[in-house]
């Protein structure tokens, strides 16, 4: 069975830093911190995408609703293909997350305490959460940084 791998939190700092050094800002923040914005792409099996998108917006996405209101992330929008495409290349969801800068992104000390305030049920929470990436073929997170074309 092939099985979402995570990558633990130092290796995703390493990529983050390594996909932002010299990057261009897609818009400044007050203080004058880059915006840093990652793409989340899922693959499910088939059949089984609309039960991940009710179980992300059931249990992930409220996380992420209560870390706007704390500032840590700026917006997070998702889109899904219109169409579908080869096996290869085929996503079912995009979860684009803007943070408030790259501390923020990496700070992720504040998400413990917001699940437990969120889901007072840990054992169906995480149940949940398990059952979400049971159902995955792939999961793959992409630092985007903005390509101005007009210079």
């Amino acid at each position: 069975m092939n099985r979402a791998i995570r990558p633990s939190g130092l290796l995703l700092g390493l990529l983050f830093f390594c996909a932002c050094a010299g990057s261009v800002p897609a818009f400044q923040s007050a203080k004058g911190e880059e915006p840093f914005v990652a793409e989340y792409y899922y693959k499910a099996k088939w059949g089984y995408a609309d039960e991940f998108i009710r179980l992300f917006k059931k249990n992930h996405f409220p996380i992420l609703r209560k870390q706007i209101q704390t500032g840590r992330i700026l917006s997070v929008t998702a889109v899904k293909p219109r169409y579908h495409a080869t096996e290869e290349g085929r996503w079912d969801y995009c979860v684009t997350i803007v943070f408030k800068n790259m501390a923020a992104a990496l700070d992720q000390a504040s998400e413990d305490s917001i699940i437990k305030e969120l889901y007072p049920d840990q054992d169906t929470f995480k149940r949940e959460e398990q059952r979400r990436f049971e159902i995955l073929l792939a999961h793959w997170d992409v630092p985007v940084v903005n390509v101005p074309l007009d210079k």
